[in-house]
């Protein structure tokens, strides 16, 4: 057993939030435990081998196991390569009088036994939603920030899956904090509860957070950020900046204005008064040249107030797989509502659409209104930009990219 102990100062966290603590493993170790106590404050915890990253779980849990065919979510299994492994902690939170703390690691020469998952039953799916869409092309309801017991979720993967299916989505990026330990259980777990899951990672940290979707591999969230829109980019992936104006995880990391990505979380539960037009206007400061909006639930919990598909991101493809949704995505081809039967401004052909809108107020980028009536009403969209629909009040329904 190798054991770590001391008091973490707030010195400490200015110097450098992310400590590393040793420990070796040696030839024919079967499995290894990391159990974390500590008192007051918020240390979050992960795991670095000899030959790359382990896990994260940061504050969701003070014990983790990896081993070579079962890991704790949020840690990756495989071979335990023997030599100088690391447990990650992150000094998230510490006060002026600091944090005792001690790590436990325990090697076995034994294989921990397998945790039982039962998928849950498939589960029904509303009617899907008609939307006039271009030949070859349907839009696909979907939600693109949500979490599982591999981060600070409470639900399975299976689980997720089949709740979303039963919001009627066909798709749903699972996007848990720093690791991309789900990734492996996305295409069962899909396929059992029909609906497409798109492998997702949000790199998070405290100045700010972002979704990476696809199937990129793990992205270091303590690298620049302009490393991690790099890293997307030169795997096929996209990388969107995740509720920007969102209390304390708010984006205040640095990034070159060459280096911005044209995605943006728009819409989050935290934009709780859509007539608060800061979002809107911090989209127009990032990129002049337009925003392609997106939506998502954040959904961790059944008893949170966020609900999963609320909003729903809407993305015009040619085909429901994942890479379909990837390639709407990157095409800009996006609108988002409130939820799956909300009012929705489409754009389609060169006409922008706005049904079940009735007696709302059409708003283009440039600002220019007009009044919407009737539940299928077509106008000329304006090129490029986010366009609107908002109440008489100015509180947004629905939003077009």
């Amino acid at each position: 057993m190798t054991v770590h102990r001391g008091r973490w100062s707030l010195e400490d966290r200015l110097e450098d939030g992310l400590r590393e603590l040793p420990f070796d493993v040696p030839p024919g170790t079967a499995s290894v435990t990391v159990e974390l106590s500590f008192e007051g404050g918020v240390i979050d915890l992960g795991c670095h081998g000899p030959d790359g990253f382990r896990g994260w779980s940061g504050g969701a849990r003070r014990q983790y196991t990896v081993a070579a065919e079962w890991a704790t979510p949020g840690y990756l299994p495989g071979e335990l390569e023997p030599g100088t492994w690391h447990v990650w902690l992150g000094l998230h939170r510490i006060p002026p009088d600091g944090v005792p703390y001690e790590v436990k690691v325990t090697t076995s020469g034994t294989l921990p036994p397998r945790p039982d998952e039962t998928p849950p039953p498939r589960p029904e799916r509303p009617p899907r939603r008609d939307l006039p869409a271009s030949d070859g092309m349907r839009w696909l309801a979907g939600d693109l920030h949500s979490h599982t017991v591999h981060s600070d979720g409470t639900l399975t993967v299976h689980e997720l899956a089949c709740l979303a299916a039963s919001r009627g989505l066909d798709f749903l990026a699972v996007t848990d904090h720093n690791t991309v330990s789900h990734h492996p259980h996305l295409p069962a777990a899909g396929a059992h509860a029909g609906i497409t899951l798109l492998p997702g990672q949000e790199v998070t940290t405290d100045l700010g957070h972002a979704n990476v979707f696809g199937d990129t591999g793990w992205v270091d969230f303590r690298r620049p950020s302009a490393d991690w829109a790099a890293f997307a980019d030169a795997r096929g992936g996209l990388m969107s900046i995740n509720h920007p104006l969102s209390g304390d995880c708010a984006w205040r990391r640095p990034l070159p204005a060459a280096s911005r990505p044209r995605f943006a979380e728009i819409w989050h539960p935290t934009w709780w008064d859509r007539r608060w037009g800061a979002p809107l206007a911090w989209a127009d400061v990032w990129r002049p040249d337009g925003v392609v909006p997106l939506g998502g639930s954040d959904f961790h919990d059944p008893d949170q107030f966020k609900n999963v598909g609320e909003p729903v991101t809407w993305v015009l493809a040619e085909d429901g797989g994942a890479a379909g949704v990837l390639a709407g995505l990157a095409a800009g081809r996006t609108s988002i509502s409130a939820g799956p039967d909300a009012p929705v401004l489409l754009r389609v052909d060169g006409e922008l659409i706005a049904l079940d809108a009735d007696g709302t107020v059409l708003v283009r980028p440039d600002g220019r209104r007009a009044a919407v009536r009737g539940d299928r009403v077509l106008m000329p969209a304006d090129g490029p930009g986010m366009h609107r629909l908002e109440t008489h009040e100015n509180e947004v329904i629905a939003l077009c990219g």
